[in-house]
């Protein structure tokens, strides 16, 4: 693992006991756990911060994702809290002093109906008012940027055009978790692996802790930050999430030498490729149809998405699996993340982010330590509010994300 990284990550086996009480222990050890207790140490001066995990740093969601990185949503919310996200990956290689490959190669989301091409001029249009980059490129202008892509008419799913962000583009997902944590370690966190969070404990309306596989730890906050199961943990705190889980997808083939230059996403087939930097082909489906915890899908699913991006790209019709794999993603009504109080006081959540969990990392860390921190919503995610599903002002991404949820 050394040669891999700019630096050994000590931290990585550091495990220590975890202290009798916290300022703020963090639930989840992915991502948006490790990105909001750095924000915390570092934009709030909180470092008295536990990051719990059931497993390992990053073993979760973290691990199992294809690290596409954009912000060209449509709604003013999301596209407000991706952009701020994506101005945060922009500086954090320089800020985090760690080499996470992140590669701002642009990506494509594809049009393969007049209503498509309709939906996606909007969007670029909505993205364009919200000062994002954004360009709608006709076929020929999609091959140009990517030539290995079939824009014949003699296709299922023939490309009629594609919005294209050039400043999007992908990050090494593991990297990226081992630079949060590396800082919020030097901060001053402690990040406790092989600790599952078995309770949490109340006094009254509020919390005041967490039941652990190693023992009772005290706190003055909790955040439920673990994708995937953050259902579970908030009924252990006595309160229901708009919340489904489900498996989403993916696979990578062997190494090849580059031949793709930009990431292509197909919300129409919902198959999406990239090619990482050491050569495999990164490809994905959209979310399986039932609930479940398991990181495994149907094979149909996959099946159907990989034929289409055969379709699309001929020349992967000869390329070799070389492992696949299932995330777990949580989903809400309106497929867009909750980000911020809940009805048990000094109890935090950050759940629901669907298909852009690993996009949103900097921008829902950033958030979310706000919020601890002051006991109020940021301006970005409070529209992200609980509350939106009883007053009715959702924000419905469905399709609009270019991702089929």
């Amino acid at each position: 693992m050394a040669d891999l990284l700019p630096e050994h990550p000590d931290f990585l086996w550091r495990n220590p006991e975890p202290k009798s009480s916290y300022d703020v222990v963090i639930i989840g050890g992915g991502g948006h756990g490790l990105a909001t207790a750095y924000y915390l140490a570092k934009n709030h001066g909180i470092a008295n911060v536990a990051v719990l995990e059931r497993g390992w740093l990053a073993g979760g969601n973290m691990a199992r994702n294809t690290t596409i990185i954009r912000s060209n949503y449509l709604w003013d919310e999301s596209a407000a809290i991706y952009e701020h996200s994506l101005k945060q990956w922009e500086v954090l290689p320089d800020e985090l002093d760690y080499d996470f490959l992140f590669s701002q190669r642009g990506v494509l989301n594809l049009a393969h109906t007049l209503q498509d091409v309709r939906d996606s001029v909007r969007r670029c249009e909505a993205n364009r008012l919200n000062g994002i980059d954004a360009e709608w490129l006709d076929a020929d202008q999609v091959k140009e940027v990517c030539p290995i892509i079939n824009t014949s008419d003699n296709i299922r799913y023939p490309v009629l055009g594609a919005t294209y962000q050039p400043r999007a583009g992908i990050a090494k997902h593991d990297h990226v978790a081992w630079a949060f944590a590396r800082k919020a370690d030097e901060l001053g966190v402690d990040l406790i692996q092989d600790c599952e969070v078995t309770g949490i404990l109340k006094e009254g309306n509020r919390v005041v802790g967490v039941q652990t596989s190693r023992g009772t730890i005290a706190a003055g906050k909790v955040a439920l930050c673990a994708a995937g199961h953050s259902s579970v943990l908030a009924e252990m705190a006595g309160f229901d999430l708009p919340i489904q889980s489900h498996p989403l997808q993916a696979l990578v083939s062997e190494l090849h030498q580059p031949v793709h230059p930009t990431v292509v996403m197909s919300n129409h087939v919902h198959v999406y490729v990239s090619q990482a930097h050491k050569g495999e082909l990164v490809m994905g489906a959209g979310v399986d149809a039932y609930n479940g915890y398991g990181q495994r899908g149907g094979f149909h699913v996959i099946e159907e998405q990989m034929a289409a991006a055969v379709e699309l790209f001929p020349i992967f019709a000869r390329a070799h699996l070389l492992r696949t794999w299932g995330g777990i993603v949580d989903v809400t009504p309106d497929a867009s993340p909750v980000v911020g109080k809940t009805p048990i006081d000094q109890l935090y959540v950050n759940c629901g982010w669907g298909t852009g969990g690993f996009k949103g990392t900097p921008g829902a860390g950033w958030t979310m330590a706000h919020t601890i921190a002051h006991d109020e919503p940021h301006e970005y995610n409070a529209p992200f509010a609980l509350e939106r599903f009883s007053t009715g002002a959702l924000i419905d991404e469905h399709g609009a994300a270019a991702v089929a949820h």
